[in-house]
């Protein structure tokens, strides 16, 4: 079995207050400061400031929910379009060989967030890893969160 080692998020788990408001919803009420670059009628795409990989987006419903089942028609043809969207535009920022992309439904799923369903779009390249993470307890992500951010709102 091959282990897939993230030790740059110990940051994220080590902080994370237990009384946090939810970061989607507040997302909502200030989609710039949050690093949202894409808005829909029922969904939004914003960057994830502790990302596995450069360009790792979420896509989001607008409705606080964790459950697939609670979606109308539209809405989850809506939440599909901007995941195609956010790939689009990654497609033409940053030119990826791949992605991968993913849906945890609850903590024990691994969901961070776990009250409000969220999709992960984490942009993969050829030989993306490499032995920073292993050697010396480093991700290396060669891009700002805000000068992407800014080539993402411009396009």
């Amino acid at each position: 079995m091959d282990i897939l080692w993230a030790p740059w998020r110990m940051r994220y788990i080590k902080n994370k207050p237990k009384d946090k408001k939810c970061i989607f919803c507040q997302a909502k009420l200030a989609p710039h400061k949050n690093y949202v670059f894409i808005k829909s009628i029922y969904s939004m795409a914003m960057l994830n400031i502790y990302p596995y990989n450069n360009g790792h987006a979420m896509v989001f419903p607008l409705r606080h929910t964790n459950r697939l089942s609670s979606f109308e028609k539209e809405e989850l043809w809506d939440i599909y379009k901007t995941i195609n969207n956010t790939i689009k535009l990654l497609d033409k920022t940053l030119k990826p060989h791949g992605y991968n992309l993913g849906i945890n439904l609850s903590d024990i799923a691994g969901a961070g967030i776990k009250n409000h369903l969220h999709i992960h779009i984490v942009p993969r390249w050829r030989a993306d890893t490499n032995f920073m993470p292993v050697i010396s307890n480093t991700k290396v992500i060669s891009q700002s969160i805000e000068e992407l951010y800014k080539q993402l709102i411009r396009i």
